[in-house]
């Protein structure tokens, strides 16, 4: 009896590992289901993938605003997400206009509070070091944008990786209580780490971020 109990127990530890372990499910072209702000969504065939693209909702085009699609699915607290997305200014924006794009986590509410890592594809062959150093970015809302990490914390929110604008990247953000890395293109060494999140330990939704003045795409997204 006690052997049985305690392969049952080895059983159940197993499977409890699996479901841990095992993608949920967020279905990237279920525009209906999805919470869009700022922002209108629709599924498009770009360079050789299925993609969904990001844009302005009328009105919000010459905005320097964020745009989410807030994914439907279960909260998402710890765990990774991997995803493939493609940033470019949109023609005839400012030049100051890098190509914004990346994911959400961790959202809560309507929207208006949720951790993000971005990207800015414009500036990752900039001909300048320092330029080159802002590919990157961690923020969070509210109340910590770039303009204040980076005022106060110059270089701790930011980093650099090989990026091109209109082109597929390939993104991993890992999360662990109020830590999160970034890693970019497949690298095993995370490109830019967070160790203190700023809305604490906390749970929400997932949600593809870009900006107003972007053209953005995202495809292939897993969670685990």
């Amino acid at each position: 009896m006690i052997r049985i109990l305690a392969l049952m127990a080895a059983f159940l530890l197993a499977l409890g590992a699996f479901a841990q372990s095992s993608p949920a499910h967020y279905d990237l072209f279920a525009t209906g289901t999805m919470r869009l702000i700022n922002a209108d969504a629709k599924s498009v065939n770009y360079h050789g993938h299925r993609a969904l693209q990001l844009t302005a909702v009328s009105g919000k085009e010459d905005s320097d605003e964020g745009m989410l699609a807030v994914l439907a699915g279960p909260d998402f607290k710890d765990g990774t997400i991997e995803v493939e997305l493609s940033g470019a200014p949109r023609k005839g924006v400012p030049e100051n206009m890098r190509g914004f794009i990346g994911i959400a986590f961790r959202i809560q509410g309507e929207g208006e509070k949720f951790e993000c890592f971005y990207l800015r594809p414009s500036n990752g062959r900039a001909p300048d070091q320092l330029q080159r150093n802002h590919s990157l970015q961690y923020v969070s809302e509210p109340g910590f944008g770039w303009k204040k990490l980076r005022a106060e914390n110059p270089g701790l929110y930011e980093s650099y990786a090989d990026l091109l604008p209109g082109e597929w990247t390939k993104v991993k953000i890992v999360v662990s209580g109020a830590k999160a890395q970034l890693y970019v293109n497949g690298a095993t060494q995370p490109a830019l780490i967070v160790n203190d999140l700023k809305q604490g330990d906390a749970a929400g939704k997932i949600a593809l971020w870009s900006h107003t003045s972007t053209e953005g795409y995202f495809s292939h997204l897993v969670v685990h």
